[in-house]
């Protein structure tokens, strides 16, 4: 199957491309140019903000991996300074990840793609970058799918929305759409950092501690590409590692920094990771293959 890959050239990027390579025709779309290991790739060079450039870069696929995006809220009150250094203007999170999402699929539909699947946060959850200094509402433990969401800035929103866009084109035009919920991405050497970093837990962490290996991420995306006839037609899931960042046992977290969400866990085991992936898992097989623990001397 001929297959684009949006962000083409970014480091997540690497480890799809490699995955899918034995068995699918790739096209890399990308502002700038992949590196020197992708060079035998058909690059289209664009812009998902710029609706020609998602016609072309379109053209022939059957399937979309979308991982392009911008990865942060610009806009957020206490980010804005930093975007601002870097030369990105207010409003490029919302933007390219909502208008440039709604370019691509209208290309997609013009085109007759079968299959997307973009990649999400968990911070559709809305328990990160929050504006408004109000605590997260949890309301159960581990987090799953069902949790509700509550976003507060541009990013976080983004990809909440972003996972309801993709619904609307299921209903509409019968593109079967997949979106994950994807925690921090960890290459290989991030995981080497983190054992060499890793300190005892001091408080309560809205991020709870959750991340996720390139390769384990890479590996769900093409399940859920190759196995798209089997589900439904459209969903969305959570998709981070089984375990968390830190040493300590996820309940003794619990106890020790919100002992006032006792009554809301379910079975926590050892490290279990605050975001439930039971889902992704019993829809196409996926399984958390890598670790950062392992790094440790």
């Amino acid at each position: 199957m001929k297959v684009l890959i949006t962000g083409g050239n970014g480091k997540l990027a690497a480890y799809l491309i490699r995955v899918l390579a034995a068995d699918h025709e790739l096209v890399l779309f990308a502002r700038h140019q992949p590196a020197a290991e992708f060079a035998n790739y058909p690059w289209i060079q664009g812009d998902l903000n710029n609706f020609d450039d998602c016609q072309r870069a379109v053209a022939g696929v059957g399937a979309i991996q979308h991982i392009g995006a911008q990865p942060w809220p610009v806009d957020h009150p206490t980010l804005r300074a930093r975007a601002e250094q870097a030369g990105i203007p207010f409003d490029a999170t919302f933007k390219t990840n909502l208008l440039g999402t709604y370019y691509l699929m209208q290309a997609a539909v013009a085109a007759g793609v079968k299959t997307v699947v973009m990649a999400g946060s968990n911070c559709a959850l809305g328990h990160g970058f929050r504006i408004s200094q109000t605590p997260f509402p949890i309301q159960a433990l581990p987090i799953d799918e069902t949790h509700p969401t509550y976003p507060e800035d541009s990013y976080s929103f983004s990809k909440r929305a972003g996972e309801d866009l993709m619904a609307m084109y299921t209903r509409a035009y019968g593109i079967r759409t997949y979106v994950t919920r994807i925690a921090g991405v960890c290459p290989p050497e991030r995981r080497v950092q983190m054992a060499a970093e890793v300190k005892p837990v001091t408080a309560w962490s809205d991020w709870l501690w959750c991340w996720v290996g390139s390769e384990d991420v890479a590996d769900a995306h093409r399940l859920l590409m190759e196995k798209a006839d089997q589900l439904p037609p459209h969903d969305v899931y959570f998709l981070n590692a089984d375990d968390t960042t830190t040493l300590e046992p996820s309940l003794d977290l619990v106890v020790q920094f919100k002992p006032e969400l006792l009554p809301l866990v379910a079975g926590m085991d050892n490290h279990q990771s605050f975001l439930n992936c039971q889902k992704l898992k019993d829809a196409v097989g996926w399984q958390h293959q890598t670790s950062w623990r392992a790094q440790q001397s």
